[in-house]
């Protein structure tokens, strides 16, 4: 079972009105936005990652949800398992940085053994207020597609962790992610859906349009790049699948307001389904489109 396939049936449960027919990466509960997310040790992670940079990273895909949702951090709560000391006291102090690094706080959470030699599995959910929150399934025909910052770094981080030469801001955007607060509020008025890209920029594409009943292309072309990920020689359709970038994917209409930083890389349609271009010329659909997880 793959995940497509694992939350189709859980839409066959009883599902709370805020659950919003798990069809967004957010939950509403009240005025309140909710999201988890959880690393598991070999999947999303390295084993030899820095405790304090794999806090870092559980807080900041969790907040990433909430930027997308132009929702200011509320508080979170942390699922902990116990095993080597050392590292639960450097991940300990590397959550507190992080906390305080995006003005959070830590609202509770649960604490559990881990057996000799397991992976760690580590869970957080957040819960944003003040949302305006613009569903990943309100894009129209005619609307543009946006991204902000770059796209691959991580991807390329990730490589670089495993042991390939590369520059060490690829290295940190893998192990350090920003999730992109400010922006998301700024954005969140004038776009009708945003999320962020954590799996794969072709792949959420696909996930918004799938969503909102429409067709999407993108420009290959017109993929960021950073100057770095250039140096280390990736191109653009390997960034485009790399996922872990956490910028903020948007759909607006042309000529809105664009009140922070961000590249235009495609173009909503009537129909269905992800088409790529490289400027003029089609490009075909590669066999993975981003990460998805499967059993």
């Amino acid at each position: 079972m793959i995940e497509a396939e694992f939350i189709a049936a859980l839409r066959r449960l009883p599902l709370h009105p805020g659950a919003l027919g798990l069809a967004d990466d957010t939950a509403r509960l009240g005025g309140f936005i909710l999201t988890t997310d959880t690393l598991v040790e070999g999947v999303h992670f390295l084993p030899g990652d820095p405790a304090e940079d794999v806090a870092w990273k559980l807080l900041a895909t969790n907040l990433s949800d909430l930027a997308a949702k132009g929702a200011r951090p509320e508080a979170v709560l942390l699922n902990h398992p116990l095993g080597d000391d050392r590292w639960d006291r450097a991940f300990l102090a590397g959550l507190g940085a992080a906390l305080a690094a995006f003005d959070c706080a830590l609202l509770g959470g649960d604490t559990v053994s881990l057996p000799p030699g397991a992976p760690r599995v580590l869970t957080l959910t957040a819960i944003g207020a003040d949302a305006i929150a613009p569903a990943r399934s309100g894009a129209r025909p005619g609307d543009d597609l946006w991204v902000t910052g770059t796209i691959g770094d991580a991807g390329a981080g990730l490589a670089i962790a495993r042991g390939a030469d590369g520059p060490a801001a690829l290295l940190a955007a893998y192990r350090r992610p920003r999730p992109h607060l400010s922006e998301g509020r700024l954005l969140a008025p004038h776009v009708h859906a945003m999320m962020d890209v954590s799996d794969g920029l072709l792949i959420d594409a696909w996930r918004m349009a799938a969503a909102s009943g429409c067709a999407v292309t993108i420009d290959l072309a017109q993929v960021p790049l950073s100057p770095d990920y250039r140096v280390f020689g990736g191109d653009a359709l390997a960034a485009a699948t790399a996922g872990d970038d956490y910028q903020l994917l948007f759909a607006a209409a042309p000529g809105a307001p664009i009140p922070a930083p961000a590249t235009r890389i495609g173009r909503f349609a009537e129909g269905a389904g992800l088409a790529l271009t490289d400027g003029d010329r089609a490009v075909p659909l590669p066999p993975r489109l981003g990460f998805e997880h499967r059993a």
